[in-house]
């Protein structure tokens, strides 16, 4: 376990009468105030007064108290918090990316705009689909758009129609989107191997469905081996297939969607490609059509001249419209093209590596932990707390006892239907050192849950915060100081 940090205060707790953040001299002229009075804010009651010294330790303190990947294996499913090239970032940095300016004539913004439809063209390469969209800023707007262009297409072709099914082991905001989208959510029933039941399909397909949401691999970790039967299925009822491919780090560069029959598909950037998470963004989530749904896609799209030159078309009469400023999340573009360019054709390590160092998990951690699913894991693996709950501990519990053992805890109680879920990625970034610490951490915990329970129940002991009421503190929000 790791020593015992410092404890850090708040900064209002260190605020004083009389501080300053800074230091300016004494006015030589008289005093002049711009800004109309009716525009002023008076003197906040209470405002924190604090110096420039204590302000810049305290932020820095807090920091080094923070997670990250630098640190550690960061094993949270279903979000691939791989590694993050320097590489990556330093292109990203280059003055023309970075100070691009969304509003800067076409002739000035070749190199950004060439970047975009290069980036476009891989993806859509990877994928098997005949266009890409960049724009959406997220995997669930990513989602969003691609099921507003599925209605689109249904909608002039004479009716939306009404349903979209969404199998029980798909992401969390499948059901929003489609929601959002104007339709109506059925959900599908996994069968016992944790894949979409065929028979259920074939029953729920109807003519007012309008596509099925498909999670590949699904939330299990488990790769929906009869895509093939699922794509004629909803084919054959004239619906679309969806494809989220959030996690699409388990088979790109080895398998294409738009070869299983997938219609439309969303991937994230910041997952599959590296591109850094943090602080709820800066996310991307391009979404891939075929060729029937490219008039739909949101505009403007990058396109080429014959002589080599770029632009952005607006002239789309179908398209959904705008879902973001200018591209979309540009630095993330670079950061993604940067990755994809430094393994080239070697792209499908990335899902090999993801996928070894899942098994290496599963395989040293099977004895130990319950597996509900016994089918074969992919880039992730879902285990559950069956075992140790039989002496009172939750997968809560472990979760937090982890953060004792140096590493950010994994996805607890999701997916929904293993209950008690411990959903574990390590990433293909992952070395063995790290996977072994890891597998040692949980091995230790298991012993610890039988031999001393109590103590697991407390954990963490190694934090300035100790075991808080989540559910508590989510019913009553305290969303101010108050001395």
């Amino acid at each position: 376990p790791r020593p015992e940090p410092r404890a850090e205060s708040l900064v209002f707790e260190r605020s004083g009468e009389g501080k300053v953040g800074y230091s300016l001299p004494p006015l030589d002229v008289p005093p002049v105030v711009a800004i109309p009075e009716d525009l002023r804010r008076g003197e906040v009651e209470g405002e924190t007064e604090i110096t420039e010294v204590e302000v810049a330790r305290h932020f820095t303190r807090l920091s080094r108290l923070n997670f990250s990947i630098d640190q550690g294996l960061y094993p949270l499913g279903s979000c691939t918090m791989k590694h993050n090239p320097r590489t990556n970032e330093e292109m990203a940095r280059l003055p023309g990316f970075a100070a691009a300016h969304p509003l800067a004539p076409e002739s000035v913004s070749q190199g950004a705009l060439e970047l975009a439809w290069r980036l476009e063209r891989i993806l859509a390469e990877l994928t098997g689909l005949a266009r890409v969209t960049l724009q959406p800023s997220a995997g669930a707007q990513g989602e969003l758009a691609g099921i507003l262009m599925v209605r689109k297409a249904l909608e002039k072709a004479g009716r939306a129609r009404t349903t979209v099914l969404i199998p029980d082991s798909a992401h969390g905001t499948n059901p929003a989107s489609a929601h959002f989208a104007g339709y109506k959510v059925r959900e599908l029933k996994s069968n016992p191997r944790g894949t979409i039941d065929l028979a259920a399909l074939e029953s729920a397909m109807t003519e007012d469905v309008a596509a099925l949401m498909l999670t590949q691999p699904n939330t299990l970790g488990v790769f929906e081996d009869r895509i093939l039967d699922i794509a004629r299925i909803v084919h054959g009822k004239g619906g679309y297939l969806y494809c989220d491919g959030a996690n699409f780090n388990a088979f790109v560069g080895v398998a294409k969607p738009g070869l299983m029959g997938v219609d439309v598909m969303h991937m994230n950037l910041h997952k599959t490609f590296s591109t850094p998470h943090g602080g709820g963004g800066p996310g991307s989530g391009p979404v891939a059509v075929v060729e029937r749904l490219v008039p739909f896609l949101p505009r403007p799209t990058v396109e080429r001249r014959a002589d080599g030159t770029f632009f952005l078309d607006a002239d789309r009469p179908d398209s959904i419209g705008r879902l973001r400023t200018f591209l979309g999340n540009y630095g993330m573009f670079v950061r993604a093209l940067s990755y994809i360019a430094a393994y080239g054709n070697r792209i499908g390590e990335v899902a090999r590596g993801a996928v070894l160092n899942a098994n290496y998990i599963r395989a040293s951690l099977a004895d130990t932990y319950h597996l509900k699913y016994d089918a074969p894991s992919m880039h992730e693996v879902v285990f559950s707390d069956k075992r140790q709950t039989e002496h009172g501990v939750s997968n809560m519990d472990i979760a937090k006892r982890l953060m004792d053992y140096g590493f950010h805890p994994p996805t607890v109680s999701f997916p929904l239907i293993v209950h008690g879920a411990l959903m574990i990625e390590p990433t293909e970034t992952e070395g063995k050192p790290g996977l072994d610490a890891f597998i040692r951490a949980m091995r230790e915990i298991a012993r610890e849950s039988v031999e001393a329970p109590d103590f697991v129940r407390a954990a963490p002991h190694s934090t300035p915060v100790k075991r808080v009421d989540e559910v508590g503190a989510a019913k009553k929000l305290v969303l101010r100081w108050r001395p």
